[in-house]
């Protein structure tokens, strides 16, 4: 597959019997959602806003780790940490709730710290 070819993307999610709780479905995967305890829901298993950091940290990872490949650096081994803040009091606008800071930690195994610095760089910039 090259860089320019479409990729489409689908999920599913539906409510339950349980207020806040979502049965989501991806492929052949199943997984529950739960809203946050703030909005009178469960609050017990993964969250919406979790779910959407989690899935910038996964990407950070396979794509360092591609990144790495193609241009031949031996990546042993990337850790992410990411962590969000929403601050309603506070809102970076008025008609969508949005994440006020995100901040992202890269850790790296078996690369320069140049070689990370470039790889995080190529990640910046998708």
């Amino acid at each position: 597959m090259t860089q320019g070819e479409v990729r489409n993307y689908a999920v599913r999610a539906r409510s339950t019997d349980t207020h806040g709780r979502v049965l989501c479905n991806v492929r052949n995967h199943h997984f529950v959602v739960d809203g946050p305890i703030q909005n009178g829901c469960p609050g017990e298993e993964v969250t919406p806003a979790e779910l959407f950091l989690t899935g910038i940290a996964a990407c950070g990872v396979e794509l360092l780790q591609a990144f790495a490949k193609a241009d031949q650096v031996t990546l042993r081994a990337v850790n992410v940490e990411i962590s969000g803040m929403l601050d309603r009091g506070n809102p970076v606008r008025q008609d969508v709730s949005v994440l006020n800071s995100v901040h992202l930690r890269f850790q790296f195994s078996g690369v320069t710290e140049a070689q990370g610095a470039a790889l995080i760089d190529k990640f910046k910039g998708r």
